[in-house]
Formats: structure tokens, sequence, C-alpha cells
């Protein structure tokens, strides 16, 4: 379709802004409050209708901040359309939603940028399916904040006010935690969604009902990752064993991505029944698709369309959509979501280091629960307890990288956190108090440790080990001083996770 002429646009954006203002002299029995509201609202309309023109200067002139004025301006556009659709007589704003989608066509256009520049933009690799949710989807998405049946569902439907509840009282510490480590990985888990027309906030509650946002999640029936997906449907999207020992359901980009693919897919088949999406996400696209078909497309909420998805799916659709609401309304229900330093950078090792030692030398750095989450969420394909050599780039945060520099490079910190991933526990029978002796670790730095005579030999390693009740592969490596990877390929053992069980007989080679 053929982008509108700037001054069509203008003149579009005057019809819309005359209805706006046209709607007082209807309303003329409303409160003087709601006609000031009112007024306030044709101002902003107004106002960023203005800026829109400016930046659209600016974009003709190849200034690169067109593109973000732009943007703002018809985000602006759209707070305006939501307040005006909670006032009593200001209800014409859906007309305005529909020019947004082709104001952000004509800007985009106009500053060249494609598709392909925008994935480049994001960070993306573009190696998975891409196909775009119409943009029918996003006008009819229950979780759009002006969309009224939303409104009313919220409002008037038990399992979701339930769900809500729930979500504020027993949960609501897990809530709060979802936020946050969703904040850390949004700039790598929002794009993929954005591209497609999806709401972040469809987003933020499936993360928060799957994970939490703990990356390493997995459960019994074998999903895994931030998104919980299944190894046969994350296959199909991509996702999976990548060559190297890591399992790119784990990965918060890469999942995000095959996420959004998959409810593009369920749009195609389900149509603007985001329920059923849902229902489809927790239990599988076949009895979804059946229901859809035999019920003639009715809605999840019907009884007899309800009856027919197990309990886990009539509890996890109405659970994911009241995340994403209070993801977009936490005031309205006296919810405080701490905002945190998320700004995205990279950390350069100056010397190896585990994740265990760098979240003991990063200290708390203004946050709560300190970095080991953060650390985890953002390098997956790392074992907490795994020797990361020099020269890596971890991923982290401005505040991160500041913190790395200070603590984690030299000084007493830094080789106090050393000291303590360094410790073995198994030698504790051996410790003697006295005199101090220079102890090497495995990267060559040396620490003072308090003996009074020479400890032991140790004893040689034997062959094979038996694992005992509660034992990790991790801490079976470090007891035999063995490197965590190649105890594990000897074994077949699959990591991230490199589960073991009691009474298996492990082969130690490579072990010192």
């Amino acid at each position: 379709m053929p982008f509108l002429s700037v001054p069509a646009l203008r003149s579009l954006l005057l019809a819309a802004t005359l209805v706006l203002a046209v709607v007082p002299s209807i309303a003329q029995a409303q409160s003087r409050r709601a006609q000031a509201a009112i007024d306030a609202l044709n101002q902003r309309m107004a106002m960023a209708e203005t800026r829109y023109r400016e930046a659209l200067v600016k974009i003709g002139n190849n200034d690169p901040a067109g593109l973000d004025q732009s943007n703002a301006a018809l985000e602006d556009m759209e707070d305006v359309i939501v307040e005006c659709g909670r006032i009593k007589g200001c209800g014409s704003g859906n007309l305005l939603a529909s020019y947004k989608r082709l104001l952000k066509a004509q800007a985009d256009a106009a500053a060249g940028v494609s598709g392909d520049d925008l994935d480049e933009v994001a960070g993306e690799e573009g190696d998975l399916p891409t196909g775009e949710v119409p943009d029918a989807a996003t006008a009819a998405s229950l979780l759009a904040a002006e969309d009224r049946r939303f409104l009313e569902l919220v409002q008037m439907n038990p399992a979701v006010q339930a769900s809500i509840r729930r979500w504020l009282t027993d949960m609501r510490v897990a809530l709060i935690t979802s936020h946050e480590n969703f904040q850390y990985m949004q700039h790598l888990m929002s794009p993929a969604f954005k591209r497609r027309g999806l709401p972040e906030a469809l987003l933020f509650g499936i993360l928060a009902k799957e994970s939490n946002g703990r990356v390493h999640s997995r459960s019994r029936a074998g999903a895994a990752g931030p998104l919980q997906f299944m190894p046969a449907t994350g296959s199909r999207l991509g996702l999976g064993p990548d060559g190297r020992g890591f399992d790119t359901r784990y990965d918060p980009r890469a999942s995000a991505d095959a996420a959004a693919v998959y409810l593009g897919e369920r749009y195609a088949e389900l149509g603007n029944n985001i329920e059923l999406w849902l229902a489809a996400y927790n239990g599988g696209e076949g009895r979804a698709r059946r229901v859809h078909r035999e019920f003639g497309g009715r809605s999840f909420w019907e009884p007899d369309v309800y009856s027919q998805f197990p309990p886990e799916t009539r509890d996890y659709v109405p659970m994911v959509i009241a995340a994403a609401w209070l993801y977009l309304h936490p005031r309205e229900y006296g919810l405080t979501f701490p905002r945190v330093d998320g700004r995205p950078a990279t950390i350069e090792l100056k010397r190896p280091a585990s994740i265990y030692e760098l979240t003991i030398c990063l200290g708390n750095g203004n946050t709560r629960d300190g970095y080991m989450r953060v650390l985890r969420n953002l390098n997956p394909q790392y074992e907490a307890e795994a020797w990361i050599p020099a020269g890596t780039r971890l991923n982290g945060t401005v505040r991160m990288a500041g913190l790395y520099e200070r603590w984690c490079t030299r000084g007493a910190r830094a080789d106090l956190a050393r000291q303590l991933v360094g410790s073995d526990p198994s030698t504790a029978g051996r410790v003697r108090v006295g005199n101090v002796e220079a102890v090497t670790l495995p990267d060559g730095t040396v620490l003072q440790q308090a003996v009074a005579a020479p400890a032991p030999p140790a004893p040689a390693v034997p062959a094979t080990h038996r694992v005992a009740a509660g034992e990790t592969l991790v801490a079976i490596a470090r007891r035999y001083s063995c490197d965590t990877k190649s105890l594990a390929a000897a074994n077949g053992i699959k990591p991230p996770r490199y589960t073991v069980r009691q009474g298996q007989q492990l082969k130690l080679q490579g072990c010192r």
C-alpha cells in the first residue's frame, strides 16, 4: 500500500484533532473537571502533531534524531488515546490508533530504515523465521491498554481477577523478581516481539509464569529456558544444541525470537483469540486448534470451550494475562516494581574467573540481591563454578562493568573472592594453624594460607567415582581437580545442567 503524503497525513491528523475537539461540545453536561481533562488532551494531541511535523523535516534532512522524535510523538498520541478512552464523552480515540501505524510506516520509510536495518539495530542475527503478526492482531490485542474488551475482561472475568489477586499476595515476590530479571534482559528479548507487532506485556506475562525470569529453569517434562520450550517445539523453531554443548533454549534472545514466531503461527491458525494462543503455548497447539475448529472460533472463556482444556491450562491463561495487566498498570494496584540500571555493557575479563567469583567481588552495587542471577541470565552458556578464560567478554551492565574494574581486577576484595572460590572443602581435615605458606591457584594466582606443617600428599585420583546422594558433577569435578566440561563429555552428560544420579559410576578422565 503506498504511503500517505505529508499533506494527506496532516489533513488526517487535523480531522482527528477536530473529532476530539468536538467531544466537549457533545458533553456539555459533564463536570468541569472532565471538561478540563478533555481540553488538556486536545492540547497534548496538537503538540504531538507539531512535534511529528518537525520530526518529518529532520528525517528529510537526514537528521538521525528525527526518527526518535517521530516515535516519541506517536507514543504521546497513543497515550492521549488511552486517556481519552477513560473519560466519559471522549471515546473517539480509536481513529488515531490506525493513523499511528500509517505515520510510523511513513517515518521509517522516509528515514530509509528497512526491516533488515531494524534487525541489525536490535542486534538480532536473523537466523530464525520472522513472519510478522498482521496489524489486525495488534489492534485487537487484549493487552493493548486502550482496548475496551481487555478493560472489561479485567473488570468482569473472575478467573483473571483471581489471578491478579494471586500475583499481588502469595506470588507478589515472584512477580517483582520476574520484573527485575526482565529489566536486565529486556534489550535482548523485547525487540523480537515489537518487530512482530506483539505487546511487550505479553512477553512479560509468559516469562513471569514460565520461569520468573530465570533462564536456566527446567521443568520435569523437559521444557527449558526463560520461556520454557519443549525439545521438539524448540527444535522446529531453531532452538536446541548448538554443537558446542549449549542448548539455545536457555538463550534469552533466541527464545524470545522463537516465541514471537510461535505466536505468529497461532495467529494464522486461531485469529485474534489471544487466550487460545496462550492455551496452545501451554498445552500444545493440537488441542487449541481442534477446539477452535469444533467450536467455530468462539471465545476461550465460554463455558463449553473453557471446559475443553485441562486445569493447568485454565490456570495458565488467566495468570499470564493478569501478569501482563499488572505490568501495564502497577500503580492502580499499589504495586511498585523496583527499577534497576539495566543498560547493557560487556566485561572483558582481565584474568580467569568464574561467575561465583565475580558475584563475590562485584558486591551488591546498590541492588538488593547482587549480580549472581544477572550474570547467569546474561551469560547462560557458562556454569556458575566453571573457570572462564581471561580475555572472554561477558554480558553485563554499565554499572557492573564499573564495579568489575574497581573491585575484581586487583586488590583485597579480588583476592578474597579468588580465595573463597578456590577453597576445597575436602582438605578441611588437613588444615593446620601456624606457619604461612604460599598456595598457587589454577590460574597462577598466589595466595597465603596458614599451616603448621606440610599437608600430606593428595591421594592418587581413582579411575572412577560413584555418585553419592546430593552430589553434583561440578562438585565432583572440583574434588578431583577435573575440568567440568571434559568430565561431562567423558561420561555423556549434557550441559548446562550436568545432571547426575545417585549411584551413577563416573569415569574420572582428565583429572589431576
